[in-house]
């Protein structure tokens, strides 16, 4: 991990974003350990989900009890409420951490229905020009907690908003990729270097619904609705 040797070299702490990582491996080991902190998300569209909230994880417990001291407020061990340090209230209730550890019991149960999902997706849709997928990689797992497509306009026959539609008009969500940071109103103010593939991505990517629960019938539905306006757009075009 060549971020990883970087922070070693320059000693700058590392702290990974693996929100969305939970079940995924990188070299035999789980994306959101190698830093000094990893954080992963419980939003409602995550492997697992709590609803909300997420995770932090460490191998410094002096890391971890000052986290749980912020997250509780920083209160100090007294019988009124003192603080010497500002806190907040940022953790998850009892319940739903405990509905979230239920389910790690199932989590790679979860990852498997997810990789069904890509797998179905990717024999069906990639046979039709101007589709791809993501590859796996040959270094780890990808829980393909999401499946993403590109759409080459030229080749498909219809761009990324097309299918989107075409989509929702069956009352079927699918979304954009995300928008790349420097794109977004918030900072149009702010310099930018680069970002042209993010961007790139942003115009031809299209993430599929993909829940653990979707079944055989949804998946048929999704895919019959893409191939189509595929094959709609390309007779109008005379292909």
């Amino acid at each position: 991990m060549a971020s990883l040797t970087a922070c070693e070299k320059y000693d700058v702490p590392l702290i990974e974003d693996a929100a969305e990582a939970v079940g995924t491996t990188y070299k035999g080991r789980s994306p959101g350990t190698f830093g000094r902190m990893g954080v992963y998300s419980f939003n409602g569209n995550k492997i697992i989900t709590t609803s909300g909230g997420g995770m932090l994880v460490a191998h410094d417990k002096r890391l971890i009890e000052q986290a749980v001291k912020l997250a509780t407020q920083a209160r100090d061990p007294a019988p009124h409420y003192q603080h010497s340090e500002i806190g907040y209230n940022y953790r998850l209730s009892n319940v739903l951490a405990g509905i979230g550890r239920g389910q790690l019991r199932v989590l790679e149960d979860r990852v498997a229905a997810r990789r069904r999902n890509f797998e179905k997706y990717r024999h069906v849709l990639g046979k039709l020009s101007g589709i791809d997928f993501m590859p796996d990689p040959g270094w780890g797992r990808h829980t393909r907690w999401l499946t993403a497509i590109t759409i080459d306009p030229a080749k498909f026959g219809a761009d990324r908003e097309a299918v989107r539609l075409a989509l929702e008009a069956e009352n079927i969500e699918s979304r954009p990729v995300w928008n790349p940071m420097h794109r977004q109103p918030v900072f149009k103010r702010f310099e930018s270097v680069g970002g042209g593939v993010a961007e790139d991505l942003f115009e031809k990517g299209l993430c599929l619904p993909s829940g653990s629960n979707l079944n055989a019938e949804d998946l048929r539905r999704v895919m019959g609705i893409v191939r189509s306006l595929h094959l709609e757009s390309r007779r109008a075009i005379g292909r």
